[in-house]
């Protein structure tokens, strides 16, 4: 049945069928083919002209040096390094320039100097004659001098009990006036030592006995507690901020009285 658009196979009619690729066989027999023509026209159009070899020139020759020739010199290796007659610079030392030497001569004899032997050193007694120089002596031990140690004369008993400011604190004056009892006891007994520090108005504000610095001092409880009450009662005179310093009592001592008569005999 045919159409406008093409042929249509009617309903169960076979399709035909399109051509067929070719096998590999039918390209091994096209390439075979192609080669052997290629093959007949290279014998056919080929050259026939006979094969003649072609002669040679400029070509490197191996030839032996002998003991004579110059190409032993290029085993020297300072050969381009040094100048040599076989080298680059050869043509400048072919004839190198004469050069005459002459020595010196002396034409005149040497001349001794005569110096007789009396003469020897009188420049140097005629320059010491001229100047004198003055005399010095080293004195190595000089004079030792006499220093007679100042001793202060304090009497040797101390007639009542006294008090000494010691550190910042002495700088301020003491307002306060103490009056120091003297202690029966029949040996001297130790200063009583109290650290105070006082404030701007000049108050105690802090009072510590000090221990003694030495273990056989004779110390007096009732001594130290009365230093203490008196360092606690002091005034000073007004600073600008707190000080610190020591008040030393040094006590006098008078001899107890005697508490049992002897008896009569």
């Amino acid at each position: 049945m045919k159409t406008g658009s093409g042929d249509l196979s009617l309903a169960g009619e076979p399709k035909p069928r399109g051509k067929s690729p070719w096998r590999w066989s039918r390209w091994l027999l096209l390439i075979v083919l192609v080669l052997a023509l290629h093959v007949l026209l290279i014998f056919v159009f080929g050259g026939r002209k006979p094969i003649t070899p072609r002669a040679t020139t400029d070509a490197p020759k191996l030839e032996l040096a002998t003991r004579s020739s110059e190409w032993l010199l290029l085993n020297d290796p300072t050969l381009f390094a040094l100048p040599s007659r076989e080298g680059f610079a050869g043509p400048a030392w072919l004839e190198p320039p004469h050069v005459q030497f002459h020595q010196l001569e002396w034409t005149e004899p040497p001349r001794w100097l005569q110096l007789p032997i009396g003469d020897l050193g009188a420049v140097f007694n005629e320059f010491m004659q001229t100047n004198r120089f003055a005399g010095f002596r080293f004195d190595v031990t000089p004079p030792p001098r006499f220093t007679a140690p100042a001793v202060p004369l304090e009497p040797p008993f101390a007639e009542s009990s006294t008090l000494r400011v010691e550190g910042d604190l002495a700088r301020r004056p003491l307002l306060t006036s103490m009056e120091l009892p003297s202690w029966p006891y029949s040996d001297v007994i130790a200063p009583s030592r109290v650290q105070v520090l006082v404030n701007a108005a000049g108050e105690v504000v802090s009072a510590v006995l000090l221990p003694s610095d030495n273990s056989g001092e004779v110390r007096d409880a009732d001594a130290d507690q009365r230093a203490l009450a008196l360092a606690r009662a002091a005034r000073f005179a007004s600073a600008s901020g707190l000080t610190l310093g020591n008040l030393i009592f040094n006590w006098r001592t008078i001899a107890p009285p005697a508490t049992n008569a002897p008896a009569g005999l």
